[in-house]
């Protein structure tokens, strides 16, 4: 899915490697008739496909709504679509950012996309969705559920770190996205408690220790779905908390038990 640019190319240039090979697979699969389904799907059955890419001159997330863009049924939306997940997997400095066209009061300029794991890893909905569906007066789903699935442990994977400089920065770099992730967890399980929506969390756990040799290893996403499916296929216990959550809260109500019982303070006025 790319093809190496060299150490000097790559270093000079806007990524290590080239993604030509990843578009022409995206675009040997995203066809018309692919995304006629799409908007088929988004129209009749309200279904949603959104997908999150990071626009970096801004460093903000970027929330695109797929089934709107195919429904415009052109050669341009079919192109926007494409590109859009070619971005979402582009990731910085490996990978070339994409670049898209725009046009505000008559003037042209461009956006510099990728990854949407640089801001966010995990996202449900804004927050604000749930505030403005009440203002224009939604109808509440009585019982609603968000399904949540992190593609990566949660707990920390210990490996030694050699003493050298791009091994301590890959290191780090590994953590503090790990760190991130579990921080949207957070943010989403707050979100659905406040909209009232059932919080449900399946990720790679602790069991599953296949070997990663290199990125992009098709043997070790071959025993990741393996794991995934066997998983579901006996009934999948989906994790009503975030990762640390309940045993923060256990250990906070042992230490201090009369949390437990606490009573609202009277005052008295005179």
């Amino acid at each position: 899915i790319f093809k190496s640019r060299g150490f000097l190319s790559g270093f000079f240039g806007d990524g290590l490697a080239d993604t030509s090979p990843l578009f022409q697979l995206i675009s040997k699969h995203v066809t018309d008739d692919f995304l006629k389904k799409v908007a088929h799907e988004y129209n009749q059955r309200g279904r949603w496909l959104l997908i999150g890419t990071t626009n970096i001159d801004a460093g903000t997330p970027v929330i695109w709504n797929m089934g709107q863009i195919a429904s415009v049924g052109s050669p341009e939306s079919l192109e926007l679509f494409r590109k859009i997940l070619l971005a979402s997997a582009s990731i910085p400095a490996a990978f070339p950012p994409v670049m898209f066209d725009f046009m505000i009061d008559g003037k042209e300029f461009q956006e510099m996309h990728v990854d949407g794991g640089a801001t966010t890893q995990v996202f449900l909905y804004p927050g604000a969705a749930a505030n403005r569906a009440k203002e224009i007066g939604v109808k509440r789903i009585t019982n609603r559920q968000a399904y949540i699935i992190r593609n990566a442990r949660l707990d920390i994977d210990w490996q030694q770190t050699e003493r050298r400089t791009l091994s301590i920065a890959g290191r780090a770099i590994s953590q503090l996205i790990q760190s991130q992730g579990i921080g949207d967890l957070y943010r989403i399980y707050n979100i659905t408690q406040d909209d009232r929506v059932g919080f449900n969390l399946a990720y790679i756990g602790s069991d599953f220790n296949f070997p990663h040799v290199e990125e992009f290893d098709t043997k070790y996403m071959q025993a990741l779905y393996d794991y995934g499916y066997q998983r579901a296929r006996k009934g999948y216990d989906w994790s009503k908390y975030p990762p640390g959550y309940r045993k923060s809260i256990e250990e906070d109500t042992t230490m201090q038990p009369e949390l437990l019982n606490t009573k609202p303070v009277q005052k008295k006025t005179k």
